[in-house]
């Protein structure tokens, strides 16, 4: 990521992924600041000792709390770097909030950048349906009413933007850009501290074992010259950000379970003691997640790798969780010989496993184990 978007692009860690204190801490220590949904994630991120100048608030959900909760820290002296408003209500409500304490805060305005995301249709949040961001219109007319206001309130900064998650090609992403590119040079000719361009997240992560056919940070960074050159200098940002989130932890992270009944259902089927409270993505829209055995009929299995699904004894399996419904089930896998005890993992589970994680049916949560 560093590589792609070296500085001095503003790099933050978008915490929904992983709200793991001792994750944000490690990112932070790696030179990521925090994005924030919520004061929720927000008092995680202060956990994991990031200064509120590295933290940025953003989020379709900001309640009004949420909001005082920014004006209050910037009447303390002690301001986030920066709030993305979502809507025009938002950036009049927060405005006002401002106005109130005698505080100036900076914000950016989310754009909804009406593209057509290459990825599945609950990932695409820049489409013009979605419920994230403003029109052309309302992001233009919201600042300019801002901007004829009385002095003090909101300090008007830039555009945040983001196109999806997974994304699996460029040309969606490139459009989204471009446009919030050429809004952000209109607004700026009559603003010059509208200079900030955040263009998001997405960078997509291909389940372990596939073939790398997704394109890479870099691949996207690569358009940025290009789009800045669509405008004239001085109508270019100043200051750049992104904010992944998957792509930094997805790797990362493994769910280890047992195995608590292997049946025959005219396939095999393993039924295991780690499932959709502990990992919803699967049964909420689809998403793969491959499993590996770690033992076999209490033996070690030497290699988790995608290799060890051609060995001898080893056939497709389907994996379900513990929980009470039918579609707590995490897909086919090739896995060897199974019984009650042995151990499998479940990969790729760095990012929205842990933060997406419930008690439901009154399970405990599992431990987390950070290991170097």
């Amino acid at each position: 990521m560093e590589a792609a978007f070296p500085d001095p692009w503003i790099r933050q860690f978008s915490i929904k992924a992983n709200d793991v204190p001792a994750i944000i801490a490690e990112l932070a220590r790696l030179g990521l600041g925090a994005n924030v949904v919520s004061r929720g994630e927000w008092a995680r991120a202060r956990r994991a000792w990031l200064p509120n100048e590295s933290i940025t608030l953003e989020g379709v959900g900001k309640t009004d709390a949420d909001l005082r909760a920014a004006v209050s820290a910037a009447r303390r002296g002690d301001p986030l770097r920066w709030v993305a408003v979502e809507s025009p209500e938002e950036a009049e409500a927060l405005a006002t909030f401002a106005q109130g304490a005698h505080v100036t805060l900076d914000v950016l305005f989310r754009l909804n950048p009406d593209v057509a995301p290459e990825t599945q249709a609950v990932l695409a949040v820049g489409s013009g349906a979605s419920k994230f961001g403003m029109t052309e219109t309302e992001l233009t007319r919201t600042v300019q009413r801002l901007a004829g206001a009385a002095p003090g309130g909101l300090r008007p900064r830039g555009i945040h933007l983001h196109v999806g998650s997974q994304l699996g090609a460029i040309d969606a992403w490139r459009d989204g850009v471009r446009r919030a590119v050429a809004v952000l040079g209109l607004v700026r000719g009559s603003m010059p501290d509208f200079d900030t361009l955040d263009v998001g997240g997405g960078f997509p992560v291909a389940p372990f074992g596939w073939a790398p056919s997704v394109p890479a940070p870099g691949r996207f960074a690569r358009e940025i010259p290009a789009l800045l050159e669509t405008v004239p200098a001085d109508r270019r940002p100043l200051r750049l950000a992104v904010e992944p989130g998957r792509f930094l932890v997805a790797r990362a992270g493994w769910i280890v379970a047992r195995v608590l009944h292997v049946r025959d259902r005219g396939a095999r089927l393993a039924v295991i003691d780690a499932g959709m409270a502990e990992l919803v993505r699967p049964a909420l829209y689809g998403a793969v997640h491959p499993v590996v055995a770690l033992t076999s009929r209490g033996e070690p299995v030497d290699d988790a790798g995608p290799a060890a699904s051609l060995r001898p004894g080893f056939e497709p399996t389907r994996v379900d969780g513990p929980i009470c419904e039918s579609t707590d089930t995490l897909g086919v896998h090739s896995l060897p010989p199974l019984r009650r005890g042995d151990l499998v993992a479940i990969r790729d589970a760095g990012a929205y496993a842990a933060s997406m994680s419930s008690a439901y049916n009154g399970r405990p949560r599992r431990a987390q184990v950070l290991l170097r």
